[in-house]
């Protein structure tokens, strides 16, 4: 991958590991496994956030739950085939993992970067409370035509400002990812628990303007 191609989509995330490795797919007969990482919050509340990891990156016969794992690499997504729908998956594939015997800085556990595309009309609305919300689906570019589509939620003041974006914005965004459980109805009389994945937007701007 070339160096920009990297650089438009920068994750970094610190947590304990919480499941054993599970087998996704393999490339030229290279195996990718999907395990989870508990990253706690500031607040009271964690994200259990999905990694897609290489056989050749780490031992993936080996049990690592209750490490505590640094892994950088980028927010990635692609739609999975269920009956007649498709579904965007999405998950962190890292590049680089380090443990680490003890981490007690809070405020780095989670960040990432994104330099994309408003791909959607965003979603602007309120709270019972009041409190401003803009749902964004930002298109990030990969090497060979391919692109990543990275729900972004964003709040108040960012909020406002998203909202009046066109479809094909190009905008800046800095923040974590965060997991959130839904329900989701897939018949008339069943329903069924989900977990979501989007960014939580800290910061954002529109690139063009930025570059004026």
């Amino acid at each position: 991958m070339t160096e920009k191609g990297m650089e438009n989509n920068k994750v970094t995330v610190i947590g304990t590991i919480v499941s054993g490795f599970t087998f996704s797919h393999a490339v030229f007969g290279e195996g990718f496994y999907l395990v989870d990482l508990l990253v706690n919050r500031l607040s009271e509340q964690a994200d259990i956030i999905p990694l897609m990891i290489s056989e050749r990156l780490i031992d993936v016969t080996k049990d690592y739950q209750g490490c505590t794992m640094e892994a950088s690499g980028q927010f990635r997504s692609y739609n999975r085939h269920e009956g007649t729908k498709n579904r965007l998956v999405l998950s962190v594939f890292v590049r680089e993992v380090r443990f680490m015997e003890e981490f007690t800085d809070y405020t780095k556990t989670n960040q990432i970067f994104l330099d994309g595309y408003i791909c959607k009309e965003p979603v602007y609305r309120k709270t019972p409370l009041g409190r401003e919300i803009a749902d964004l689906l930002v298109a990030v570019n990969r090497p060979y035509g391919k692109s990543d589509y990275i729900p972004c939620i964003a709040w108040g003041r960012n909020a406002r400002y998203a909202s009046g974006f066109g479809v094909g914005t190009r905008i800046l965004i800095w923040g974590r990812v965060q997991s959130r459980e839904y329900t989701k109805k897939v018949s008339e009389t069943e329903c069924e628990k989900r977990v979501a994945y989007e960014v939580s937007v800290s910061k954002l701007e529109c690139a063009d303007h930025a570059e004026s």
